[in-house]
């Protein structure tokens, strides 16, 4: 589990990295990677979520992320397994992650 937080939805994210790393420690019990702020839409979108958007629209076929939290499965050789949205939880992918070790 890696996390990219993203002031580009309802600006929820607007502290510092070290306020948003120690809010979701706090908050949430986060205890995996969070990487620096970054943007995940638009023109300014890291390369990182071009490339996973590009392999694996939504349901729909849009590509831009629709708010925190979508989830990306990536496997071991880097290949963009799956997308889920902000609803579907870690704990729910367990079975999908399982499966690619």
């Amino acid at each position: 589990m890696l996390a990219f937080p993203c002031n580009q939805f309802g600006a929820q994210e607007p502290g510092s990295n070290a306020e948003v790393l120690e809010f979701a420690q706090s908050s949430y019990d986060v205890n995996f990677p969070m990487f620096a702020k970054i943007e995940v839409n638009g023109s300014g979108a890291a390369e990182l979520y071009q490339l996973l958007k590009s392999a694996q629209p939504d349901d729909e076929g849009k590509e831009d992320i629709p708010w925190n939290f979508t989830k990306f499965l990536v496997d071991g050789e880097g290949k963009v397994i799956a997308r889920f949205g902000p609803q579907i939880t870690p704990e729910e992918l367990a079975p999908k992650i399982e499966a690619l070790l």
